[in-house]
C-alpha cells in the first residue's frame, strides 16, 4: 500500500518562490496527499546542493528546482538519474523553447525574477540601516549614512527613512528637541547630505492631539501645546540655518512627494515610482 506522504525538496539559487507556487498549485489537485516541504533557497555552490540531494535520497524525495546555473542544474539531474529520484526543472523546457524560437540565450542569472542581485541586497542593507539608526539610536550612524534626516516630532522622519531605504538610500534620522544635546557627529556630516524637516504649526497641533487621543490620553498636553511647538519649530529652524542644510516643509506633502524632492534636489538622482 502506497503512503500518502510525499517529501518535496524545493531547491533554488534564488528564493524558490516560483517552484513553491507551482507545487502549491499542483497539490491543490491532491487533497488526500500529505506533503512534507523542504525549502532550500540560495543554493549556489555544489557542496550545498549535494547536502540537499543526499537528504532527498534518504526519504525518496521529489526534487523541484529552479537552478538556472548550468552546472548545478545538470548535477541535480545526473544525481537523480543515478539514484532513481524524480526531479523537475521548472524553467528548462520553456527556456529552451524560447531560445529555439528566438535565437536568444538566457542570462543564466540567479534570482533574475526577483532581481536578487547587488541592487536587491543593497536595498535590504539600506532597510536594516534605517531600522538600526532610526530616531537617533546611535549617532555613529550619522557618519555612515547616505542621508541624514532631522526633524521635530511628527515630521515624517521614520516613514521617509524607510521609503528612501527602499530606494537603496541608507538613511539615519535624528529627532530635534530644544532640551536635547545635539551629537557631535552631526557637525561632522557634510551639510549637503542633511535634510531638515519642518511642518506647519496647525498641522503639528492636530497631529499631536490625535496622537494623544490614540494613546487614550488627554489631547491637551505640553506635547500638543502651541507655545511648545513654536519653540520646537524655532529651535529646529535655527539649527538648520547653522548647519546650512536643505529644508523641506512636509505639511500637506505625501511621503512620495517629499522623497521625490530629496532624490532630485539633495541626492541628485531620478525618483523611480
Amino acid at each position: 500500500m502506497e503512503s500518502n506522504e510525499l517529501h518535496f525538496f524545493v531547491v533554488s539559487d534564488s528564493v524558490g518562490e516560483t517552484a513553491r507556487k507551482v507545487i502549491q498549485a499542483v497539490l491543490a489537485q491532491f487533497p488526500d496527499l500529505k506533503p512534507v516541504l523542504h525549502h532550500h533557497p540560495f543554493v549556489r555552490k555544489q557542496k550545498d546542493l549535494d547536502k540537499v540531494l543526499i537528504k532527498a535520497k534518504e526519504v525518496n524525495g521529489l526534487i523541484v528546482h529552479t537552478l538556472v546555473v548550468d552546472d548545478l542544474s545538470q548535477r541535480t539531474k545526473d544525481f537523480c538519474a543515478e539514484e532513481g529520484l524524480h526531479n523537475y526543472d521548472i524553467l528548462q523546457d520553456l527556456t529552451l523553447d524560447i531560445t529555439a524560437l528566438t535565437g536568444m540565450n538566457p542570462t543564466k542569472r540567479a534570482g533574475a525574477l526577483h532581481r536578487l542581485d547587488d541592487e536587491y541586497f543593497n536595498r535590504i542593507s539600506a532597510i536594516e540601516f534605517a531600522v538600526k539608526y532610526d530616531d537617533g539610536k546611535d549617532p555613529k550612524g550619522l557618519l555612515e549614512a547616505d542621508l541624514v534626516l532631522l526633524g521635530i516630532s511628527r515630521t515624517s522622519k521614520t516613514p521617509l527613512s524607510m521609503f528612501l531605504a527602499n530606494k537603496n538610500v541608507k538613511v539615519a534620522n535624528l529627532p530635534i528637541l530644544p532640551e536635547a544635546n545635539i551629537p557631535d557627529e552631526l557637525w561632522e556630516v557634510n551639510p549637503k547630505k542633511i535634510v531638515g524637516l519642518t511642518n506647519d504649526m496647525e498641522v503639528l497641533i492636530n497631529f499631536r492631539r490625535e496622537r494623544m487621543i490614540a494613546y487614550g490620553l488627554s489631547p491637551d498636553t505640553a506635547y500638543s501645546n502651541s507655545a511648545r511647538i513654536e519653540d520646537e519649530l524655532e529651535f529646529a529652524a535655527n539649527l538648520y540655518e547653522k548647519l546650512d542644510c536643505y529644508v523641506i516643509n512636509v505639511a500637506r506633502r505625501s511621503i512620495e512627494e517629499t522623497t521625490e524632492i530629496i532624490m532630485r534636489n539633495v541626492l541628485g538622482t531620478k525618483f523611480d515610482h
